[in-house]
């Protein structure tokens, strides 16, 4: 069974698909295996701030030592994403957007 959440988008690196304010479905993605499609947007736990999370979009994945990596961009050039923090691990993704629900 798949749990859904609600998060309200706080500030612009995922702009312009997503905004400040802009109220999103979320889909969670734990608790079992999931297959992350590239060109889709997630909720990724901050890999240097605890509890912190973030929209990405995943941009490539890659096999690394056995283990698949992951590398996300927000789609602002001024977004703090892989670009800075290089490869993440599965186990960052929290959730998967579905849909906007209310526009900021």
């Amino acid at each position: 069974m798949f749990g859904f959440s609600t998060v309200v988008v706080s500030g612009n690196s995922m702009s312009p698909a997503y905004n400040q304010g802009d109220f999103l479905l979320i889909r969670s993605l734990s608790g079992q295996r999931h297959t992350l499609l590239i060109g889709q947007v997630y909720l990724i736990q901050d890999p240097n701030r605890e509890g912190v999370k973030l929209l990405k979009r995943l941009k490539e994945t890659r096999m690394e030592h056995g283990i698949t990596r992951y590398w996300v961009e927000g789609d602002s050039k001024e977004s703090n994403d892989s670009r800075s923090w290089g490869w993440l691990e599965g186990d960052k993704f929290v959730g998967k957007v579905l849909l906007r629900y209310r526009k900021g």
